[in-house]
């Protein structure tokens, strides 16, 4: 890959005593002036203006740069899930072209792509549920922007309560294939292996008709509730209306007050009978959500899968959307981060970065397409935004152009961060200056990052790529020593694969 630099005498004047890449971002700030009243910057040195969207992808389109003096805020909900990677690995382990799944490319959301990976990352401090990390360098497709990467990690919980869980199986005929109910089956093997006399387990399937199997069995019967899903048989049409009214109805029914009370469904989201677009699943959560109860999502197999569907019964449920590609992945969720899937820390998560015009001359926010909000939903307590579980991290990336008086300053923009803490209705704010102090060489979690990124929007097609393709970002991961991270050379692995299937 060519070598592209950041501009050298800002950089020269930026590194100076500065400790390396990812300061932490210590201190709690309130209020502040407002940036857009501060003096304008330099114009932009990105040539040929701020690029426009593509009208040839209306099913996704990039977010685009923005010039700071027009939108100086930009305000999104935050996302933990990890469904688009897993799907992507999914498919390229079952020998999709490279053709094939540019063609599917608004499936392949660049923060879930990110958030599947664990970076390093800073603890919370002084009572705060997000610790944050921020690191500033060189954009690798880019001479005349930088990347800004910010990772927030949530606080660690110990639950207390016990678990309603409600496992919503789809048992429908699309369900039969080896990568469906099967794994499915597997799956809920390895969450049931560690429930607990205080746990409770209902089991809600539906094809044609809903079936309670199980009602408010107590997890530390596991024989019992295992022999019920292992019975389980793939047959009928799909009503996920009536199975989800169901198991709304049994997680109320079997509450657990102070506890984690949440539905989790399995389904390869092929919804066909009763309720079917994405609009109508988005407001029959909603009005459901209001209840307490959680909803999280798990997609199995390919060929007629519905991601949209999974996506949006999850964001509008107030819970997590992961797709299980096999056995070990479905042993990661309800293994080593079990807590993160089922315990959540912090609601309607939203976070806004208000950019200084006279540092910040355009940004583009990377990823978070379908989670954008307006600015002044950011204050609004009413408004949705994501949910996050115990010790998951949230990263975000933005690609700037700095103006000719960045170096000057000490504080570029400040990151403001809203959330409520569960069963409470007031949020809580967090402000963090970010600046001068967090530029660095990027180092190899730097670099990982932006190859997952450049993945992404290899798939996507993106016009902000400038002539990178697969071999460029194999050649970035095989400058990085990854032998101590599987998944990171995995990820490696399967551009590799991929690749080899690009069409000359």
């Amino acid at each position: 890959m060519k070598k592209l630099m950041l501009f050298a005498t800002l950089i020269s004047l930026l590194l100076v005593s500065l400790a390396g890449c990812g300061a932490s971002m210590d201190g709690v700030y309130e209020g502040g002036d407002n940036v857009q009243n501060m003096a304008p910057g330099a114009e932009s040195p990105m040539e040929g203006g701020l690029p426009a969207q593509d009208a040839d992808t209306p099913t996704f389109a990039e977010n685009p740069f923005f010039a700071t003096q027009e939108e100086a805020v930009s305000t999104f909900s935050a996302d933990v899930d990890t469904a688009s990677y897993t799907y992507f690995r999914k498919l390229v382990n079952s020998n999709y072209s490279f053709r094939e799944l540019v063609e599917k490319g608004s499936s392949f959301r660049t923060e879930e792509f990110l958030n599947y990976f664990k970076y390093q990352a800073n603890a919370p401090q002084g009572g705060e549920l997000f610790g944050v990390k921020a690191a500033i360098a060189d954009c690798p497709w880019n001479p005349n922007t930088v990347l800004m990467s910010l990772t927030l990690q949530a606080e660690e919980a110990v639950p207390e309560g016990g678990n309603n869980l409600v496992f919503l199986i789809d048992v429908s005929g699309s369900m039969s294939s080896s990568d469906k109910l099967p794994l499915l089956k597997k799956a809920f093997s390895y969450l049931v292996a560690q429930l607990s006399a205080e746990d409770r387990v209902s089991i809600v399937t539906y094809s044609g008709k809903e079936e309670v199997v199980l009602s408010g069995c107590p997890g530390n019967q596991g024989e019992k509730i295992m022999e019920a899903i292992n019975r389980l048989a793939a047959n009928g049409s799909t009503n996920g209306e009536a199975g989800l009214q169901e198991a709304y109805r049994l997680a109320e029914e079997n509450r657990i007050e102070g506890g984690n009370n949440r539905i989790i469904m399995a389904s390869d989201g092929d919804l066909n009978v009763g309720i079917s677009s994405d609009e109508e699943l988005k407001s029959f959560v909603e009005q459901k959500r209001e209840q307490g109860t959680y909803l999280s999502v798990l997609g199995f197999g390919i060929g007629n899968y519905r991601d949209s569907k999974m996506e949006t019964l999850a964001d509008n449920g107030n819970g997590v959307y992961y797709y299980i590609d096999g056995e070990s992945e479905a042993e990661r969720i309800f293994g080593s981060e079990l807590f993160s899937t089922l315990y959540t820390v912090a609601n309607d998560v939203k976070l806004q970065i208000t950019f200084d015009p006279a540092y910040i001359a355009s940004y583009r926010l990377i990823g978070y397409e379908n989670r954008i909000l307006d600015k002044e939903d950011f204050e609004d307590d009413a408004k949705d935004a994501g949910e996050v579980g115990a010790g998951h991290q949230v990263t975000v990336c933005y690609e700037l152009t700095l103006t000719a008086k960045a170096a000057e300053a000490d504080e570029w923009m400040k990151l403001a961060v809203r959330y409520k803490r569960p069963g409470e209705s007031e949020s809580q704010l967090n402000e963090y200056g970010i600046g001068k102090a967090e530029v660095c060489e990027p180092d190899d979690e730097f670099r990982f990052q932006s190859a997952v990124i450049l993945t992404a929007m290899v798939l996507h097609n993106s016009q902000y790529l400038n002539d990178i393709d697969l071999d460029n970002v194999l050649e970035l991961l095989n400058s990085l020593d990854l032998s101590s991270a599987p998944d990171r050379s995995e990820f490696r692995d399967l551009v590799r694969e991929l690749g080899t299937r690009v069409e000359a």
